[in-house]
């Protein structure tokens, strides 16, 4: 109490580290509830990446931009320092720091494969975007001359010219499910193919087993249905197809390539590598969190969600490059590879 009775308008230690609220200054104030806002939307999203969840939207569709969630996090950091919140400003420090660990490459090195190498191979995976990138896509073909071709969004236009101006003598070998719009896909090969069933989806994901050099080399085309809202059960039943394939395949050579609609922050993605041994080719290369969506625009908010997996006992990667297309929100992914015997 004062000299005239009353109580001071606030107490006299320090109010930092109180809750939002009781800063003083109605700015500071303002401040330190922002910084609270932010922290707990952060910390939604990436506690879901600790506990291996995808969540509900909006957390699926923030997940895959995990990196860029370290800037609200500053900013809340910033916020809390300005409203004196000791509380928000470890909060902050600590979303920080977890979020920065989980920047990071995800998974395991890889050892060299034991047994002799049979042979280098080029594996090229594309989205054409209902097929109006179908033009690059065959000269990139033409100019790279990948022995295994994926593509997907393959639509009439596409299929069409894969039929007329690729050559069969270059590719004899093929897996093409005529769809239109975005539901097409096709498995262009230069070593002998035997279909294997395509995986139920709303667009095409076609499998074969490949006779590379004397083994056999389980193919799997990946295109999920995106994690849009209301449609994430979709996305996950369709990724968990694909994490079934790679589970059953454990132990034999494989390469899944495709468009995943997914990045190395969701567990659905990491749930197929899991399950199958497998790694990302662009990761082992170097190239973890280059971009591959959205492609057409200049947004600095893209992702990675086009991958090639292999299985590390059977492959090494010797390089990983993503090529540009017109047309197409995608960049496709050039990958080397050299395979080993079993």
């Amino acid at each position: 109490m004062d000299a005239l009775g009353t109580a001071p308008p606030w107490p006299a230690t320090d109010a930092a580290a109180g809750p939002p609220g009781e800063r003083g200054h109605p700015w500071r104030r303002a401040g330190a509830v922002l910084a609270g806002l932010l922290l707990a939307g952060v910390s939604a999203v990436v506690g879901c990446r600790v506990a291996d969840s995808d969540g509900v939207t909006p957390v699926p569709q923030l997940l895959a931009f995990l990196p860029w969630l370290l800037v609200p996090g500053g900013a809340a950091l910033v916020l809390a320092l300005f409203g004196r919140w000791r509380t928000g400003m470890a909060w902050a420090l600590v979303v920080l720091a977890v979020t920065g660990w989980y920047t990071q490459p995800y998974g395991a090195e890889v050892t060299r494969p034991h047994g002799r190498p049979l042979g280098e191979l080029r594996v090229l995976s594309a989205n054409t975007e209902f097929g109006w990138a179908t033009d690059d896509l065959v000269a990139a073909v033409g100019r790279e001359r990948p022995d295994l071709v994926f593509v997907q969004e393959c639509a009439f236009v596409c299929a069409d010219a894969l039929e007329e101006r690729v050559a069969k003598a270059d590719y004899p070998y093929r897996n093409v499910v005529r769809e239109d719009g975005s539901a097409g896909s096709a498995i262009l090969s230069k070593y002998p193919l035997t279909p294997t069933p395509a995986l139920p989806s709303e667009m095409a994901m076609p499998g074969a087993v490949a006779r590379i050099a004397g083994r056999d080399v389980r193919l799997q085309l990946a295109h999920p249905e995106p994690p849009l809202p209301g449609r994430e059960g979709v996305w996950r039943r369709e990724l968990g197809r694909v994490r079934d394939v790679a589970a059953a395949a454990k132990g034999e050579a494989v390469i899944v390539a495709g468009d995943f609609n997914a990045t190395q922050d969701h567990a659905a993605f990491r749930a197929v590598l899991k399950a199958g041994a497998l790694h990302d080719s662009a990761r082992l290369a170097g190239s973890s969190r280059t971009y591959s969506w959205p492609a057409d625009r200049t947004t600095p908010f893209r992702t990675q969600i086009d991958h090639v997996l292999v299985s590390g006992d059977d492959f090494t990667v010797r390089s990983a490059r993503f090529l540009t297309l017109r047309g197409t929100d995608h960049r496709a992914l050039l990958v080397g590879l050299e395979l080993f015997e079993g």
